[in-house]
């Protein structure tokens, strides 16, 4: 069995301080299903007044990362040795630090609406993660009816079975550069990356229904057997504008509107793009009295209410309505 060993924790460069409450939300609040929480006591950590008694867990393409924050809110990351140069690059682009979140969110309508000034309160420094676009487009094929936590545990098996290991791939020449970390954590169970759409397409629909997947496996089946003979095709609809990128999506066996511009928004950072799911259908009715309006019409409202940025204002609708409905 693999041994794992972990390069010691870094600060992650380009992000302002974040809160608990902000970090748990931007990985684990149904933007992305690869983060899982992680006692701190698993990774060598006491826990600090103030700071949450845990680190999070994640994946995306060949990426593996741990991340926790430190007492004053840095963000810190930690990943397998040899590993760590890699992501080390990879973080920034995934947590999209290239963006200047801050003017992005008062650039929305808040001073103007008082129930999207509350949702911006609550939430400080919530951002729109980058995430590899094949995958984010797979993640979000298995959502139909389900929650996030049955989203995570379906993809966990299919990586788990059909997916390579990610460490086994690199160079063990590479831990060397451990030397300063005089007690790096070290684990035994290798940790596996989805496979791709290539690799999807020879993948038989029963392995995929043996992953939890039911229903969906026939979509993702079909859509691995589409883009398995349109090669490029997903690089080329990543690319598109917003209007053109969802049309093409929305030719894909199970993708409906809200999973296009789900896709969209969360795999290329299309923030105009507005997804509709039952959370924001119960927002809109509540909070703005669009009750009785059907998905596509909320879909509009929100590209006209909440302009070019209405998927960032999404986000935040989004994370309050759960949190109120968790009595936060």
């Amino acid at each position: 069995m693999l041994k794992i060993i972990w390069s010691p924790f870094a600060p992650v460069a380009g992000l302002p301080p974040l809160t608990p409450t902000v970090l748990a939300e931007t990985l684990d609040g149904g933007q992305a299903f690869r983060w899982h929480r992680e006692p701190l006591k698993n990774v060598g950590r006491v826990p600090s007044p103030g700071i949450p008694s845990e680190t999070f867990l994640g994946q995306w393409s060949d990426s593996i990362a741990r991340l926790r924050l430190a007492p004053e809110g840095t963000l810190e990351f930690s990943a397998p040795a040899a590993l760590a140069p890699h992501v080390a690059l990879a973080l920034p682009r995934y947590l999209a630090t290239d963006r200047d979140w801050s003017a992005l969110t008062d650039s929305l309508p808040w001073r103007s609406d008082a129930h999207l000034a509350r949702c911006l309160a609550a939430f400080p420094g919530l951002r729109i993660l980058r995430q590899p676009f094949g995958e984010t487009l797979l993640g979000f094929l298995c959502s139909a009816t389900k929650q996030i936590v049955q989203i995570k545990q379906m993809l966990t098996l299919l990586a788990e079975r059909h997916g390579g290991s990610v460490v086994e791939r690199v160079d063990p020449n590479a831990l060397s550069n451990l030397a300063a970390n005089p007690n790096p954590r070290v684990e035994v169970n290798p940790l596996h990356r989805l496979p791709t759409w290539p690799e999807l397409a020879h993948i038989p629909e029963a392995s995929l229904r043996a992953c939890q997947f039911g229903f969906r496996a026939g979509y993702i089946h079909q859509t691995a057997r589409f883009l398995a003979a349109r090669p490029g095709w997903l690089d080329e609809t990543e690319a598109l504008p917003y209007p053109a990128a969802k049309t093409r999506l929305l030719e894909l066996p199970g993708v409906g509107e809200k999973i296009a511009d789900c896709v969209l928004l969360f795999g290329t950072g299309r923030l105009e793009a507005f997804p509709v799911d039952t959370w924001i259908l119960q927002a809109m009715a509540a909070r703005y009295g669009l009750t009785g309006w059907k998905p596509a019409q909320v879909a509009q409202f929100g590209r006209a209410h909440f302009g070019p940025l209405a998927g960032l204002a999404q986000q935040f609708l989004f994370a309050y309505e759960r949190r109120q409905a968790r009595g936060g």
